[in-house]
């Protein structure tokens, strides 16, 4: 007879202000059933699509809201012989980006964690909100099945208060939760973790480890680690501080806000929009996409040339603060679609840092692959890795835990713990996406 438990699927939800990603999958295999994506709610057109194996299924038509994004998902997996019903969906584990300073693990929700979620969303607006839709629309359809809370600023709710502090006023910073919350840590996590295991696995004591992770996507992020606590992170109250990213500036002086305000004439939303939307690789060359950009490059663009230098140059900036912070380096990774897929960018970073103990080696860094692998020569003081992240099973994998502490009679405490901790007060304007 089969173990039921071996067949167990987490349902990983993925809820953003216009969209809704889904994925059911085996925690302990990482096997794939079924993945897809719910787009453009709220909007005049929806459409959604679903692929289960060799299987499709497709969607275009009115999406309200994402309690009807669930029932649309519902109905795709019926199309391909998958059942909400199918009591291997043994847990949903939601995605949710802002989990503040009370929420250092995943957890159980119940109405309080989800009452934080939603007051968390004045932190980030575009995301919590829509996680808490997304949590309703899920529970609507799956009431009988335990719903887990990942929350993307899990793995930075312990970074050491020097580096969780801005240097601002006291009373100010208290009273409206300013502070680094970072986000990605889901992936930085991983990734992190990952590299860990292996090393481990070779019989290297990962204890104190130092790691420096890059997540360059269209939104990026750096991560210093020591042993599997994180102890520096680009991003800070919200996403928009740190690298350069594909429409965000990163870092930038503050004052510049009052600067395009009286000079500009520009209000507060119309700056908003320009730094986090009209800005970055975008808004210095008019591409985001990084194939588009390399081309260009290539091809002897100036602009392209240019967005390329400040990318790589923040960049440099990072590692080599981290790896301050750190004492030292043992090992760099590179992770998500940039830092995954584009050679160039990889080589710019890396290139004359021979003598800091980086030694990059040219053909296996041009080497295209979704395997984890290791992209410096053996003479490299610093290990150099690309190693593919993988959120949906790390959340699923957090998310099966909890339900297995749950079913044991071991209810995690994040949520007690945190009951009327933190408010977040007057925030409200606040950007938080990603």
């Amino acid at each position: 007879m089969t173990d039921p438990a071996a067949e167990a699927r987490v349902l990983v939800i993925n809820s953003g202000s216009s969209s809704l990603k889904f994925q059911l999958l085996d925690p302990e295999t990482g096997t794939v059933d079924a993945s897809g994506i719910v787009e453009r709610i709220g909007l005049e057109r929806g459409v959604a699509s679903l692929t289960a194996g060799q299987q499709e299924s497709s969607f275009e038509g009115d999406v309200p809201d994402h309690g009807q994004a669930m029932t649309i998902v519902q109905s795709l997996f019926t199309d391909v012989g998958l059942s909400f019903a199918d009591d291997r969906i043994r847990a949903v584990g939601h995605r949710v980006v802002q989990g503040g300073a009370r929420y250092s693990s995943p957890v159980l929700i119940d109405e309080q964690v989800r009452w934080d979620i939603h007051d968390l969303g004045k932190l980030a607006p575009l995301h919590n909100y829509a996680a808490v839709d997304g949590i309703d629309g899920a529970k609507a359809l799956l009431p009988d099945v335990p719903h887990i809370a990942v929350f993307d600023t899990a793995f930075f709710t312990a970074l050491p208060e020097a580096a969780a502090n801005y240097a601002l006023n006291r009373e100010v910073a208290r009273e409206y939760r300013v502070r680094r919350y970072g986000a990605h840590g889901t992936s930085h996590q991983y990734i992190s973790r990952t590299v860990s295991d292996r090393l481990a696995a070779e019989g290297r004591d990962v204890s104190s480890l130092r790691q420096i992770v890059m997540h360059l996507g269209n939104g990026a992020s750096a991560s210093a680690v020591l042993g599997e606590q994180a102890v520096e992170t680009s991003m800070g109250l919200t996403p928009l501080e740190g690298l350069v990213m594909g429409t965000r500036t990163g870092d930038i002086d503050p004052t510049i806000y009052l600067h395009l305000h009286r000079r500009a004439g520009l209000d507060a939303p119309e700056i908003d929009d320009i730094l986090n939307k009209r800005s970055g690789m975008i808004g210095m060359c008019g591409m985001s996409d990084f194939r588009d950009i390399t081309a260009a490059v290539e091809d002897g663009d100036e602009a392209a040339i240019l967005a390329m230098d400040v990318y790589v140059h923040r960049l440099r900036k990072y590692l080599g603060s981290y790896t301050f912070v750190l004492g030292g380096l043992d090992v760099l990774t590179f992770t998500a679609g940039i830092g995954e897929n584009v050679p160039m960018v990889r080589e710019r970073v890396l290139t004359g840092l021979e003598d800091l103990g980086i030694e990059l080696d040219l053909e296996a860094n041009a080497v295209r692959s979704k395997e984890a692998r290791v992209i410096s020569t053996p003479a490299s003081k610093t290990l150099v890795m690309v190693v593919p992240t993988n959120e949906e099973l790390s959340i699923a994998q957090q998310a099966a835990e909890v339900a297995r502490e749950r079913r044991d009679g071991d209810v995690p405490r994040g949520a007690e713990d945190a009951r009327g901790a933190d408010c977040v007060r007057g925030t409200e304007g606040t950007r938080g996406e990603d």
